[in-house]
């Protein structure tokens, strides 16, 4: 009897314990055909994590768990009208000290007005200035302290691997330097008048590397709005440049002795070159840029005050140019030397574009700048999948190359560029330029020259 009661309580145990599982399995089963279910059907992405919460200001260091330095706890106030430079400066440097890669947090819904400023390096590589709300200058040159520099805003110098990154804004507040009347056609009766004309670049980046530049908006600067010198290895992706098609210098992105350059996914419209690139730089890929109303994309100038410039490996491809002065632009410099070579512009659209494709060696910005021997030699220039419409106020093609120092190498192919209005077609424009056609153009181009000219052989000025 004992004997069978014990084997119906092991029987009863092991039959609860076999439900037990049973329906635990089932219910981790269930679970998991759930969310794959959810996971499927969702078209949507998770939204992004939240900024960190702000620090406790009781703490007195501005810093947080999450390595975030939130600008408001070293003081800054974020209401457009007073200066907050101190406490951006405090943040600087408390967060490049930092052991660990840190964030400097420039909140949304904030508007945080500073003076020119220098943030220096080195700091811990990683850093991340990120900026959500608005970042402003003084309004205007009267507003402008006279111990600061007028040629530059915000600099970073001597920074490696940090992004300057976020969905604020930075706003230049250009409108008064744009009038002053020493710029283009702002003095007495449309004139340009003599004196003293700095105007400052928004944002520098000078002696850095490893930088990252995502998704800011940039509105009106004074004058460059992004400038790299003596940079390397520089992304920039998905920015929002805009400033009226009249504004003075404004040129959306220079690089000047940089190298290693990408520029991708982002929209320019200014008052000058959406981007240009100056001496020193090579390694250079330009993709995806939506650009105009604007001065196009500018290799130069190059050659001023007869100096030396070398520029290579530079490429502008998938992109569209609209109503804009030039669309793919070489310009350089009477009695400069050098050379320019090994540049490619692919797969471009132009829309209402007044020189679609442009080299021009006789750059100058008045009328009165005399011949000269020497010049940067251009070569090695290929055009293909060029496509669209021209202002006919000007040829779609005009290669205008030095007297002594012909242009060598220029490839077309695949180029169709008809009028924006009515139906007369300008022809292609060349003076002392060699190259040839790999498939048929439109318009035809029968201007250029074959073969290498001996000048160009007996020519060692233009190496680099």
């Amino acid at each position: 009897m004992e004997h069978s009661r014990l084997s119906l309580l092991v029987f009863g145990i092991s039959f609860i314990c076999f439900f037990l599982c049973t329906q635990a399995r089932w219910h981790n089963h269930t679970k998991h055909h759930k969310h794959n279910n959810n996971h499927r059907s969702s078209t949507i992405s998770e939204p992004p994590t939240p900024p960190p919460e702000p620090a406790d200001p009781s703490d007195g260091s501005g810093y947080n768990s999450s390595g975030v330095f939130d600008v408001r706890n070293f003081g800054a106030i974020g209401d457009g009208i007073i200066d907050d430079t101190d406490a951006f400066k405090m943040a600087w440097d408390a967060a490049c000290n930092q052991v660990d890669p840190a964030v400097i947090l420039v909140p949304y819904g904030f508007d945080f007005m500073i003076q020119s400023t220098i943030f220096s390096g080195p700091c811990k590589d990683g850093l991340v200035f990120q900026v959500d709300g608005t970042l402003m200058p003084p309004d205007g040159p009267d507003s402008w302290p006279q111990k600061n520099s007028r040629r530059q805003w915000l600099v970073f110098y001597r920074i490696n691997e940090m992004s300057l990154q976020g969905g604020g804004v930075i706003y230049g507040r250009g409108e008064k330097w744009w009038d002053l009347p020493c710029k283009p056609h702002k003095g007495i009766n449309g004139t340009t008048m003599p004196g003293p004309c700095d105007s400052p670049t928004a944002i520098r980046f000078f002696m850095s590397s490893n930088l990252t530049i995502h998704g800011l908006k940039i509105k009106n600067s004074p004058q460059f709005n992004i400038r790299f010198d003596n940079c390397k290895n520089v992304h920039v992706d998905s920015i929002h440049i805009t400033a009226p098609a009249l504004s003075p210098n404004t040129d959306g992105i220079h690089i000047e002795n940089t190298n290693g350059v990408g520029i991708y996914n982002s929209v320019i419209s200014n008052g000058d070159d959406c981007v240009s690139i100056g001496s020193g730089c090579f390694d250079v890929d330009i993709e995806n840029i939506t650009c105009g109303p604007s001065h196009g994309i500018s290799i130069g100038s190059l050659g001023n005050h007869n100096s030396r410039a070398c520029v290579s490996n530079i490429t502008v491809r998938d992109s569209v140019i609209r109503v804009s002065d030039n669309g793919v632009r070489i310009k350089t410099w009477q009695g400069g030397s050098g050379a320019v070579s090994g540049i490619t512009f692919s797969n471009i659209h132009m829309d209402n574009v007044r020189n679609p494709i442009i080299i021009d060696q006789f750059y100058c910005l008045t009328k009165r700048c005399a011949n000269q021997t020497s010049a940067v030699s251009v070569s090695e220039i290929l055009y293909e999948n060029i496509k669209g419409t021209y202002n006919i106020r000007s040829p779609p093609m005009h290669f205008a190359c030095s007297d002594s120092l012909p242009c060598t190498n220029i490839t077309l192919s695949d180029v169709e560029l008809l009028p924006a209005e009515g139906y007369s077609v300008r022809d292609p424009y060349c003076w002392n330029a060699y190259g040839d056609s790999q498939t048929l153009t439109i318009p035809p181009v029968s201007c250029l020259m074959e073969g290498i000219p001996g000048s160009i052989l007996n020519n060692d000025m233009h190496y680099c």
